[in-house]
């Protein structure tokens, strides 16, 4: 089942058409596809926001609610991405989300901790995010003229994990 489902929304993500990194300048909502993926629900669990990109091409790769109307940043590097899948079903737990709501004043990102950049994927070029201490690209495709798809990749893991943005600021 897992794989069908990998392959259902690998197929769908490269069906959609491809963006420009200038098109994704501003403030996104986040939102998981469930894909089968260990990560699926664990973002969101820990009150997960999106994503924010700079005029200058640089990202806040990880930006979470803090309090109400407050976003924090959250310093990738702290959680391995081969660390984070493992712990996965404890990401999805009550005692998580609590843990990381009192953890994220000392996890936050003392600057962008990602790139945006144009790279090619299955022969096609479309913005992509490249995390600057993590073995992990988000490729990006969009959805319609509000909404775009992203793909995590990690290097060396054949799983992807699927995710919806919403612009909520330019």
């Amino acid at each position: 089942m897992r794989g069908d489902q990998q392959e259902e929304m690998a197929a769908w993500f490269r069906s959609l058409e491809p963006v420009q990194p200038k098109d994704m300048v501003g403030l996104w909502s986040g939102v998981g596809i469930p894909s089968g993926h260990p990560l699926d629900g664990v973002l969101e669990n820990l009150n997960w926001f999106g994503k924010r990109f700079h005029s200058d091409m640089r990202a806040d790769a990880l930006l979470f609610r803090w309090r109400p109307g407050r976003l924090v940043p959250i310093e990738p590097n702290f959680f391995p991405i081969g660390v984070a899948i493992k712990m996965a079903p404890f990401g999805r737990t009550f005692v998580a989300r609590n843990w990381f709501s009192y953890l994220q004043k000392l996890l936050r990102a003392r600057g962008t901790t990602a790139s945006l950049q144009l790279r090619t994927l299955d022969g096609v070029n479309t913005a992509a995010m490249v995390y600057d201490k993590q073995p992990i690209v988000d490729y990006f495709r969009r959805i319609d003229d509000n909404e775009i798809a992203g793909m995590m990749c990690v290097r060396d893991d054949p799983r992807r994990l699927f995710f919806k943005l919403r612009k909520v600021m330019g």
